[in-house]
This record gives structure tokens, sequence and C-alpha cells, in this order.
């Protein structure tokens, strides 16, 4: 079939059958040359992370890895440039059963009489670095979920005994209760009506790595739920979980300013306070320009937020910052600038206050 095309176009040229043969071998074997190396590439990314066994034997690891708490742990990471990223608490605790060392050609992670509050992911990667700015080779990383099992404490231990859940309708929400022996069979329950809540494996997950998911939230959802773990013996409960539906639009701080007055005399107090409604979970800062601001005029600022429910189901969080000013002088007259900031960006909103 390759020979065809030349044959209407010229006549054969002696000896050119000879050629023909090599380019019918060499073509093909193109593609698999960049399937082997694609093939190398994969298997480099997966041998950067091992873990060091008995008698200094090292052992790639699997996606999961099972072991028994009280073990202690040894994880290489190959790279002079090596990141980690493993169970936050333990940097929150600073836990002294950590430690990671940087060598010429590896980094090393070790991880003392684990406990199942270890239970999570740990992970590696090489970061690629020019000048103070670095980034991660994608190519090069290594990760594993280790499960450290423990008859006493089926479920990841969590430092409080009751967490709020939100439900957002745009993202699937997540209830954590992690388990530390993957084959425990788990079920989730409603508190009340006590009654539990059908896993059908679609609109409702199990994922012994992060927990119950739900895939689209709906104000039905909310309430109060907590899960019930089984694996050879009795049956033990986690953490309670307050489930909490909103529905807020995203996008930067929806923000109203307003002073107690807008007129003030000598020497009266007078606040202006900035209000902002919106996401539940995600945090406002506040900034103050005010005409006091240059002559250092000292004001009193304080800032709070609390959760709100609004309509029916609808959780909403409202954030405020109140600026008061004692003893009113005519220095204070003037506008009142509030500047509302979060992720998504940021609003300013302007008052006046005169004498």
């Amino acid at each position: 079939v390759i020979g065809q095309p030349a044959k209407s176009k010229r006549p054969k040229e002696p000896g050119e059958n000879k050629t023909k043969p090599v380019n019918k071998t060499v073509k093909p074997k193109t593609p698999k040359m960049k399937e082997r190396e694609s093939a190398d590439s994969s298997l480099k990314s997966q041998s950067i992370l091992t873990q060091v066994m008995d008698k200094g034997h090292f052992q790639k690891l699997a996606a999961t890895l099972s072991l028994s708490a009280g073990q202690s742990i040894e994880l290489r990471c190959k790279g002079s440039n090596v990141t980690w990223n493993y169970p936050s608490y333990l940097d929150t605790f600073k836990d002294s059963r950590l430690s990671i060392k940087q060598l010429d050609r590896y980094s090393q992670l070790v991880l003392a009489n684990a406990t199942a509050a270890d239970t999570g992911e740990y992970s590696c990667w090489l970061q690629l670095c020019s000048g103070n700015k670095c980034r991660k080779d994608e190519t090069k990383t290594g990760s594993t979920y280790i499960f450290f099992t423990d008859k006493e404490e089926l479920f990841v231990p969590s430092p409080s005994y009751f967490e709020i859940v939100y439900l957002n309708p745009d993202k699937p929400a997540v209830i954590p209760c992690r388990v530390t022996t993957p084959s425990a069979k788990v079920t989730l329950h409603r508190e009340f009506p006590a009654e539990e809540i059908e896993t059908d494996g679609t609109d409702i997950i199990y994922d012994a790595k992060k927990g119950f998911v739900y895939q689209h939230p709906t104000s039905d959802h909310k309430g109060i739920v907590y899960c019930k773990a089984e694996s050879q013996g009795a049956p033990q409960i986690s953490i309670k979980y307050h489930l909490l539906y909103v529905e807020v639009p995203k996008g930067p701080p929806s923000t109203t300013i307003a002073a107690s007055s807008s007129r003030a005399g000598l020497s009266d107090s007078v606040n202006v306070v900035c209000t902002v409604l919106g996401e539940p979970d995600v945090d406002v800062n506040f900034t103050w320009l005010y005409p006091g601001q240059e002559s250092e005029r000292p004001v009193i600022i304080q800032n709070f937020w609390r959760l709100i429910n609004r309509g029916i189901g609808h959780t909403t969080r409202i954030s405020k910052s109140v600026l008061l000013v004692e003893d009113f002088e005519a220095t204070d007259a003037g506008k009142y600038i509030c500047i509302a900031r979060n992720l998504q960006g940021e609003t300013t909103v302007v008052t006046k206050v005169e004498l």
C-alpha cells in the first residue's frame, strides 16, 4: 500500500525495492518508541516515592497502603529539591514524631509510632526553581494513601466533637468521616428523624479516603448526621456533622455602609458600620479610610461575623466592621470609606458624616 502512490508518479528505479521494506519497518516503530518512552516516564513518576523496608530494602508504593497503628514508617523521595504533603494536623500540632530531611539525592520522611489520626495521603514532588520562583515538576511526583488501622479507632479522630459542613448547590459536599480500616462497612445516618440515609452510589457515594460525598447538594439534605462503622466487633459512631445549606452568589463582597448619624455635634459618639453578606466559609477582610487618619486621630475598630438563616434552610455569613469615633471633633467630619475584600475581589463603599 505504501508503494502505490509512487507507481502513479514515476517508474521504479533500480534498487528501489530494497529501500521500500526498510521504510515499512521503520515507520511503525516510531510510535512504539514513543509509547515505550511514555511508559518509562510513567514508571519514573511512580518510582520517585519508595518505602524503606527492613535490612535496607526498598518497596515501590501502591495507591493505598495499610499499616497497623503503633508502627513507624520511613518514606524516601528521589531528588535534590523535594516538597512533601501529609496530613495537615501534623503541622498544626508540630508533632515531634514527624521528621523530614533533605539529603543529596533524596528526601526522607520518618513518622514514628503512627496513630489512627495519621491516616491520610502522603505525597511528594520535585521543585523546579529559577531564581526565587519555583514550580512543581508534574512528571516527577509520588503519592500514596496510608491507612493506620486501629480496632479501637475505626474513624480517623477529629479535633472536635461537632463539625459544620456547608452544602453549596454548585459543588459536591463531603462529610469527612474517614475510616482507618478500608474494609470497614460504613453507613450514614440522620439524627432527626432517626434513620439511615441511603447511599445510592450516584447522588451520594462513599469513599474511604474522603467520607460520604453529596454530588448535588440541595436544601433537603440539611440537618445533623453521623456515620456508623463496623469491622469485626462492636459498631462505632463518628462525631456529628451539622449540614447547612448555602445559596449566596459568588463574587466580590456584597457590601453596605451606614453611619449612626449623618450629622454629629461636638463631643458626640458616632458609629460607622460596614456590613457584608456572603458565603459561610469565605473570610472577609476590612480596611478603613477616614478623615482623621493622617492626624492619627484615635478610633476604635471591631470586626466580627456570625451565621444567619435567610429563607427556608439558607445559611449566610454576615460580617461586620464597626468604626467608633468618640468625642467627635471638626477633623472627624468628612468621608468614611470601607474596603471589603474576599478571594473574588473587593468592594468599596462610602458614607459622609458632617458636623
